[in-house]
C-alpha cells in the first residue's frame, strides 16, 4: 500500500465550517427556567471555553468557582473573591446576592455529601423565580439527591465526528513534526482511517492524547498502532472488572471443525466490518453458542474477533452483580455503553445462563438484567456483535432464544472422527511437533466421545509421560495410552450430554 506523510506545516484539509451544536444547546439551557445544570465531563477547559464564547450574548454576570480560588468573574477582569473559597461561604454569598448570575462550580461533587450544602443549593434552586441564579455543576461524576435532581437538567458535550477526529490526528502529527525538524509522520490512507475509526466515541481531549501517544512512539501511524490504540481507548473508558479486553484472539484455522459456523461468519464479515459493504444487507447482531462443555464455544468467540479483525470484549457477570438495588442494571448499562463506544467489536458473554436464570430469591435482579439486555439488543445501532455461550440450555429464557434477538443459535457438538484428527493436528503443531510423525488416524478413531479440550489435555498429559522416558520423545503410543486411561465427560455425564445433543439436533443449527 502506498505510504504518504502528513506535512509538518500548513493547515488541515479545508472543510466547510460546521455549526456548533454545543454552543446553541448550552445557550438554550442557560435561557431556560431550570435552576441547576449538570455537566459530567473530563473536558473542563472545553466547557469553560464555551462559556467564554457566550459572554457577549449573556444577560447575566458569569462566575467560576473553585475551592482553591473562590468566586471569579469570567466576563470581566477582576480578582478572585478569595473569601468565598469554602463551599458554605460561596453558597451563602450566591443566596444573598440580589443580582441574577450564572455560577459555574468546578469539582463540587466532593461537597455533595454535606447536608448544609445540599440545603443551601436547594434553597437557591427553589427560589429561582426571585433570585434568577443558575448553578452549573461541572465534574466527571455528579450524583444529586432526588429532591434536587428534579430541579436540574443535564448537558452533554457532543462527541467529535469523524471529520473532526481526522483533523485532530493531522494536527497532532504536524505538531510532532514541528518538534522534530526534518521529519514527517508517515502513514497510509487505510491505516489513517483505522486510527480515526478507533477514536470515534471519545471526547476531543482524549482523542488528542491517544493520537499523540501512538505518534510519539516512532513518528509513524502504522498497522501495529491500531491494537495499541484500541487497548488504550478501552483502558480510558475503565470498567472496573466488569468488561475485560481480551488480547488472545485466535485465527479460525486454530479452531478445529465448526465448518457451518465458519462459513456463516465468513459470509457476514464484510457486512459487519464495512470493508466491502453491500447495500441492503443488515449488520449482523450476534449468535448464541450452545453445546457440550469443552467443545470450542469459548475458542469460537475468540476466533470471531480474530477473523474479523475487531476488538474482543468479555463481560464478567460475576463482577456485574452488586448487592445494592439497581446497581447491577446500571453496571450492565454502562458496560453495554462501553461496548458501543468500542464498536466495531465482538462482545463475548460467557455462560450467559448464570446471569439471567435466577429465581425470586435474588429480588428480581436477574429478571431486570434480562429485560435490560433484551431492550438493548432490540434497540442497539452500533456494530457490536454478540457471542453468547451457554452450557445449561434448560436455564435459558425463551425470550432470549427467540429469533430476532440474535441472528442464529448454533449447537456445538462433540467432534466427529475427522474433526478429532484436525484437533490433534492443531495441538501437536502448537507444541512445535510434526503431526506427520504421529498416527493421527488411529488417535482420531480411539478418542470417540472426547471433546476438543479433552483432546488437548491428552496431548499435554502425554508429553509429561514422554518426558519421563529415556529418549523424552512423544510417540503415538503415549497418546493412545492416555486416551485409554481417560474417561471423557460424555461417559461420566452420559445422560446429561445425551439430552443436550438431542435438544441441539432439533432446535439449533449444527456448528460442525
Amino acid at each position: 500500500m502506498e505510504t504518504t506523510s502528513i506535512p509538518p506545516t500548513g493547515p488541515a484539509p479545508s472543510r466547510a465550517p460546521k455549526h456548533n451544536p454545543d454552543l446553541d444547546d448550552l445557550k438554550a439551557m442557560l435561557a431556560s427556567s431550570t435552576p441547576i445544570i449538570i455537566i459530567e465531563t473530563h473536558e473542563e477547559e472545553r466547557i469553560l471555553g464555551l462559556f467564554r464564547r457566550l459572554i457577549f450574548s449573556a444577560r447575566k454576570p458569569l462566575f467560576r468557582w473553585t475551592v482553591t480560588e473562590g468566586l471569579k468573574r469570567l466576563d470581566v477582569d477582576l480578582e478572585a473573591q478569595g473569601h468565598a473559597k469554602k463551599p458554605v461561604e460561596m453558597l451563602a454569598q450566591i443566596k444573598s446576592t440580589r443580582i441574577p448570575g450564572d455560577y459555574v462550580l468546578l469539582d463540587f461533587h466532593h461537597h455533595l455529601d454535606e447536608p448544609v450544602h445540599m440545603r443551601m443549593l436547594k434553597d437557591i434552586a427553589s427560589d429561582y423565580e426571585n433570585l434568577g441564579h443558575k448553578i452549573i455543576l461541572v465534574s466527571h461524576n455528579i450524583q444529586l439527591p432526588d429532591d434536587i435532581d428534579r430541579l436540574s437538567r443535564r448537558f452533554e458535550l457532543a462527541i467529535p465526528d469523524r471529520d473532526r477526529l481526522e483533523d485532530i490526528v493531522r494536527t497532532v502529527a504536524r505538531d510532532w513534526a514541528k518538534d522534530n525538524p526534518g521529519k514527517r509522520v508517515s502513514t497510509d490512507s487505510r491505516t489513517l482511517n483505522k486510527i480515526v475509526e478507533n477514536l470515534v466515541g471519545i471526547p476531543e481531549s482524549d482523542a488528542r492524547r491517544l493520537a499523540r501517544g501512538v505518534i510519539e512512539d516512532d513518528g509513524a501511524l502504522s498497522e501495529e498502532d491500531v491494537p495499541k490504540l484500541t487497548k488504550a481507548k478501552f483502558d480510558l473508558l475503565g470498567q472496573g472488572g466488569v468488561l475485560s479486553f481480551e488480547y488472545d484472539t485466535v485465527k479460525m484455522a486454530d479452531v478445529g471443525g465448526l465448518k457451518n459456523l465458519k462459513r456463516w461468519l465468513k459470509l457476514r464479515k464484510d457486512a459487519f466490518t464495512g470493508e466491502n459493504p453491500t447495500p441492503g444487507l443488515d449488520t449482523p447482531k450476534g449468535i448464541m453458542l450452545l453445546g457440550v462443555q469443552g467443545c470450542g464455544k469459548s475458542l469460537a468467540a475468540k476466533a470471531v474477533a480474530g477473523a474479523w479483525g475487531v476488538p474482543l470484549l468479555r463481560m464478567d457477570f460475576g463482577s456485574l452483580y452488586n448487592k445494592f438495588y439497581g446497581e447491577t442494571e446500571r453496571n450492565l448499562r454502562e458496560s453495554l455503553r462501553t461496548a458501543e463506544v468500542m464498536s466495531p467489536c465482538v462482545l463475548w458473554i460467557d455462560e450467559i445462563e448464570k446471569a439471567i436464570s435466577g429465581d425470586d430469591s435474588d429480588g428480581g435482579t436477574s429478571k431486570r438484567v434480562l429485560g435490560t439486555l433484551l431492550t438493548w439488543l432490540a434497540e442497539k445501532k452500533e456494530s457490536v456483535f454478540i457471542v453468547s455461550t451457554a452450557n445449561d440450555i434448560s436455564a435459558l429464557p425463551p425470550e432470549l432464544l427467540r429469533k430476532g434477538r440474535l441472528d442464529e443459535i448454533f449447537f456445538v457438538d462433540l467432534p466427529d472422527e475427522e474433526v478429532r484428527g484436525i484437533i490433534f493436528n492443531i495441538h501437536i503443531k502448537k507444541r512445535d511437533m510434526n503431526p506427520d510423525d504421529f498416527d493421527i488416524e488411529a488417535l482420531a478413531k480411539a478418542s470417540v466421545g472426547f471433546s476438543g479440550s479433552e483432546i488437548e489435555q491428552v496431548v499435554v498429559s502425554s508429553l509429561y509421560a514422554a518426558f519421563d522416558d529415556e529418549d523424552r520423545t512423544l510417540k503415538t503410543q503415549h497418546l493412545l495410552d492416555e486416551i485409554t486411561g481417560t474417561r471423557p465427560l460424555s461417559q461420566t455425564m452420559a445422560e446429561k450430554i445425551a439430552y443436550l445433543r438431542a435438544w441441539g439436533a432439533e432446535r439449533a443449527v449444527p456448528a460442525n
